[in-house]
């Protein structure tokens, strides 16, 4: 049966869920993903997982080689600072849109969420801080009110948080994070732009650059990895 004729509903469905579990960290990076094994998982036939493989490939959260197979995408350090710069550019631009444009609404926001993570870091949850943080991030381009400001960042914005559940969750960098984060709400609290934009900028790029121990690719490698459901 081709793609055409499939209910897009069900295949939005499998990418939607398959997109959520390799940012949990349900498969490795790099990972080889079965056809057969995921719509096993599902419990669909195989066409919605093909279409879930090829739109998660234009989001670059899986790559297909020919005559191999399809894979969790991997990352080295220098993508990640390329990403990290790519990102901050276009979170800075956001964070002052938002500050001139929905400053009350910032505010209010960002205290709710820097509570949330403060709780949850408390408690060990980082699954529940890192999912804070992320909404974090996430609000300054709902509040910018530029459309093309979101849809500029979303090839990599899954990728990022894939990451994040990975490889940002160590007692250090939460602990770092957690101040971080309260000094950004501190200076936009304060209507304090300049210093927000420099302390965002630091927050993104820093951890680009030094703070997360990101792995180069290592192809031969991900090729042996097998698919364990």
């Amino acid at each position: 049966m081709s793609s055409a004729r499939f209910p897009a509903s069900l295949a939005t469905l499998v990418t939607n869920r398959l997109r959520q579990e390799i940012v949990e960290g349900a498969f490795e990076l790099g990972q080889a993903l079965s056809e057969a094994k995921i719509a096993n998982r599902y419990e669909v036939s195989r066409t919605p997982v093909r279409e879930a493989f090829a739109r998660l490939e234009l989001e670059e959260l899986v790559h297909t080689e020919p005559q191999s197979g399809t894979y969790v995408f991997t990352i080295d350090r220098h993508q990640f600072e390329q990403i990290s710069e790519a990102r901050s550019i276009l979170e800075c631009a956001a964070l002052r849109l938002s500050f001139d444009r929905n400053h009350a609404r910032l505010v209010e926001r960002w205290r709710a969420l820097v509570t949330t993570m403060e709780g949850a870091a408390e408690i060990g949850d980082t699954k529940a801080y890192s999912a804070a943080d992320g909404e974090f991030h996430d609000v300054l381009f709902e509040l910018a009110d530029n459309p093309y400001l979101e849809t500029a960042r979303r090839p990599f914005a899954a990728r990022l948080a894939a990451i994040r559940n990975r490889l940002g969750l160590s007692p250090e960098h939460v602990a770092k994070s957690r101040t971080e984060h309260r000094d950004l709400l501190a200076h936009v609290e304060a209507g304090n732009l300049d210093a927000a934009s420099t302390l965002l900028r630091y927050h993104i790029v820093e951890k680009g650059a030094t703070f997360w121990s990101v792995p180069a690719a290592q192809p031969d490698q991900v090729r042996r990895r097998l698919l364990q459901i």
